[in-house]
């Protein structure tokens, strides 16, 4: 990705994070709504227009190209070694899967028995992992990208498949706060990678809740977990009894 891109990216998010529309960008530039999301779409936007944008928020260039920096030094992804050094050590999951989720170390405290002298060394090690930042008295901050992401088929993903798949699907999912959807039908290849654009698009939608809600009380926001999944499973359980030259 080019510098322009990262710094129209931080922008981006700058500008959501403010509660600013492209309408009010476009208002303040005296553009149209349409040439400004073009401009975004594009990546066409020259220093001056960056400028002034960046005065709408009350942002000098100077604090954007920092976060362009800090940007640029997130963690999008662990090893497999790291993650398997996540997985063998079921606190470290613990504390890892807290702080991902916006929790403090005070939070830590009070939901788990874990005394603080343990949460610190595992933060510490989370800090050396690059997941985190340890700051001065014992403040987080996180250092993944908004796109991190587990390893496909790696360590947490299989520990998390193997561990709590039964717990999790083992309720009856009808209070206001659960769902279950079982879908079935036959989708065209073209129809399939549709749907899985839906399914990202969705996962988008659910980080970005989660980022607006990380700012209320730890009181105020419930654990949830949304598998989304898809597979080919045309004969599922019947699959035994198909015949040899069908399988």
């Amino acid at each position: 990705m080019s510098q322009i891109d990262l710094m129209l990216d931080c922008l981006k998010k700058a500008l959501k994070q403010r509660g600013i529309s492209y309408a009010r960008v476009a208002s303040h530039l005296q553009l149209t709504e349409a040439s400004v999301k073009r401009m975004f779409s594009l990546k066409q936007f020259s220093v001056q227009r960056i400028e002034q944008v960046c005065q709408l928020i009350q942002l000098d260039l100077v604090d954007l190209l920092q976060l362009m920096t800090e940007q640029q030094q997130r963690t999008e992804r662990l090893s497999y070694e790291q993650e398997l050094q996540l997985t063998e050590d079921l606190t470290l999951l613990l504390v890892a899967v807290s702080v991902l989720n916006r929790w403090s170390m005070q939070d830590i405290l009070d939901w788990y028995k874990i005394s603080e002298h343990e949460c610190i060394q595992k933060l510490a090690q989370l800090d050396r992992l690059k997941l985190i930042e340890l700051l001065p008295a014992n403040k987080i901050r996180l250092r993944v990208s908004a796109n991190f992401g587990w390893l496909e088929n790696g360590p947490i993903q299989r520990f998390f498949q193997q561990k709590i798949a039964y717990e999790f699907f083992n309720a009856s999912f009808n209070s206001k706060a659960e769902s279950l959807l079982v879908l079935n039908g036959m989708l065209s290849a073209q129809g399939n990678a549709e749907f899985q654009k839906k399914l990202k698009r969705l996962a988008n939608d659910f980080n970005e809740l989660n980022r607006q809600d990380e700012k209320l009380p730890l009181a105020q926001r419930n654990g949830v977990s949304v598998v989304l999944a898809l597979r080919d499973w045309r004969f599922g359980l019947f699959k035994p009894l198909l015949k040899s030259d069908k399988r």
